[in-house]
């Protein structure tokens, strides 16, 4: 090769290097962009759900949310929602679908059938399981001094192993990828 190809061959390696430079940093602003969004929508999301149950408490309905024999579905999800997101019991690694339908008073089986109608998870645990991810993706951006097992067990997950592969089928990384994608400028 002579020295011009070399250097053109050079010149067309860093222009390659800048364009995957360049798509990285879009791809982390995409995410966290993604990542504030989600969180909006679903703090827009709560925040409408308590109204609706403050609404059916000023009304007098407080006593069919507590009944077990609750038959609208919607004030059960809102009633689960307030509970377990403001409590933050899917933090607890032994919070699961069970402790769920204890918490509210129902049985397992009628807990399943609500969320088979009502949500876009297939189970009560893949609805905690959501919401330990989130918290997860939420503290690896906001606390860069923690370390990765810590946040696993402040998520709510069993092991760090399991936290890993989570976060891997989520977004497509480990989180200490993540966590390098998003501390790496600062």
């Amino acid at each position: 090769m002579t020295k011009e190809e070399i250097q053109k061959l050079q010149a067309e390696n860093e222009a390659l290097r800048l364009q995957v430079e360049q798509l990285k940093n879009e791809m982390i602003r995409l995410v966290s962009r993604n990542l504030d969004l989600s969180e909006r929508l679903e703090e827009d999301l709560e925040q409408r759900r308590r109204v609706e149950v403050a609404r059916e408490i000023l009304d007098g309905n407080i006593e069919r949310q507590r009944n077990a024999d609750l038959k609208d579905d919607g004030q059960l999800m809102a009633l689960i929602e307030l509970k377990i997101e403001n409590g933050k019991l899917h933090q607890n690694p032994d919070f699961d679908g069970k402790a769920m339908a204890q918490l509210i008073g129902v049985s397992h089986e009628r807990l399943l059938r609500l969320f088979h109608r009502q949500t876009i998870y297939r189970s009560p645990e893949a609805y905690i399981d959501n919401l330990r991810t989130l918290t997860a993706l939420r503290l690896l951006r906001e606390q860069p001094n923690y370390n990765i097992a810590s946040i696993a067990e402040e998520s709510g997950f069993n092991n760090v192993r399991t936290f890993q592969r989570r976060i891997q089928d989520i977004i497509g990384m480990t989180p200490a990828e993540y966590r390098a994608l998003l501390t790496r400028d600062l």
